[in-house]
């Protein structure tokens, strides 16, 4: 990955560092406008799907096992592959709803694309 990975809320402002924003979440955050948001590309079908974002509901007691069931849908997921083609023309801010900074599938998605395990 050739750009630069940052994981920004999408309640927080945007700025000139962020690059390219891509909202990787499956529903616009709530009480964010477009033009708030600044988004560049909102890459719905990268976000978990319905059943696991459910299923995990951002209870911390379930963190290991999303980030193991949403790895896997991410090995199936053509949509990565649209974000490695944005992430290798620059840096590029991860953008999401969540509250919680450390558990959310931004930071799943991030250590997925760079390799982590």
């Amino acid at each position: 990955m050739a750009g630069k990975l940052k994981l920004k809320r999408a309640y927080e402002p945007a700025d000139a560092g962020d690059g390219q924003r891509v909202l990787v979440d499956r529903i616009w955050p709530r009480g964010v406008s477009k033009d708030e948001a600044r988004i560049d590309l909102w890459l719905k079908d990268v976000a978990p799907s319905t059943a696991l974002r459910k299923w995990f509901g951002h209870a911390p007691e379930r963190w290991a096992g999303f980030r193991e069931r949403y790895r896997k849908e991410l090995e199936a997921n053509p949509a990565v592959d649209e974000l490695r083609q944005v992430a290798a023309k620059g840096p590029v801010t991860l953008v999401y709803g969540a509250k919680d900074e450390q558990h959310n599938q931004a930071v799943v998605l991030a250590e997925y694309l760079q390799g982590a395990r």
